[in-house]
């Protein structure tokens, strides 16, 4: 049940972030300066919470191999699989952003 409780405030917090994102001032002055700050907060919150989901996973692991009580199988491969995922898709943004990397540093001058 506590699974079902931090799924729906991850998405609560990534509703938050985007709305956020899109409510950004759109002056040029501020834009590079605030990107910049914004997006590397943004880029580490979400390593953090990757971090966070993977060592939740491995201590609710092993509260289930050294059979604590209220500790179940069902449980324990949920978190793994949140946390399996959650890897795999910062995997995916950071290619994107090394191909963005790359694509921008092959344009002419």
């Amino acid at each position: 049940m506590s699974q079902g409780i931090e799924f729906n405030r991850l998405m609560m917090d990534m509703k938050a972030m985007q709305m956020d994102a899109m409510s950004a001032p759109k002056s040029t002055a501020a834009i590079p300066e605030l990107a910049g700050s914004s997006f590397s907060d943004m880029l580490g919150q979400a390593i953090n919470k990757v971090s966070d989901t993977q060592q939740a996973s491995a201590q609710l692991a092993n509260a289930f191999e050294v059979g604590k009580s209220g500790v179940d199988l069902t449980d324990v491969m949920i978190s793994s699989q949140k946390a399996s995922v959650s890897f795999q898709a910062l995997t995916q943004v950071r290619n994107k952003l090394v191909q963005a990397y790359q694509d921008i540093m092959q344009m002419p001058v």
